[in-house]
């Protein structure tokens, strides 16, 4: 979890989601540049961000490894523990 791969993938994700939610209230209503409710809307824009950090902080023990990904992406490798081992295997993501 504490790679750099991880935060640049981390940080990557909460850019996309305040810039998402950010479009998203700024094009509800129609309204002109000037009259939008600016501390409100960067506000809501950054609880966003804030709650994709912690999804990934979250998914990281879900997904592939050092991922913060809840899913493996194609050719990506996942690590599954064994059901009868107990031990982990990695198990490449299926083409």
């Amino acid at each position: 979890m504490f790679t750099l791969v991880f935060w640049q993938a981390t940080a990557e994700r909460a850019v996309k989601s305040f810039a998402q939610a950010l479009a998203a209230l700024l094009g509800t209503g129609g309204i002109g540049l000037w009259d939008v409710a600016w501390l409100t809307t960067l506000s809501i824009a950054g609880m966003t961000a804030l709650l994709s950090v912690l999804t990934s902080l979250t998914s990281v023990s879900i997904g592939p490894v050092g991922s913060p990904s809840v899913v493996t992406a194609p050719g990506m490798t996942s690590t599954h523990t064994d059901t009868h081992t107990g031990t982990p295997e990695h198990v490449p993501s299926p083409a």
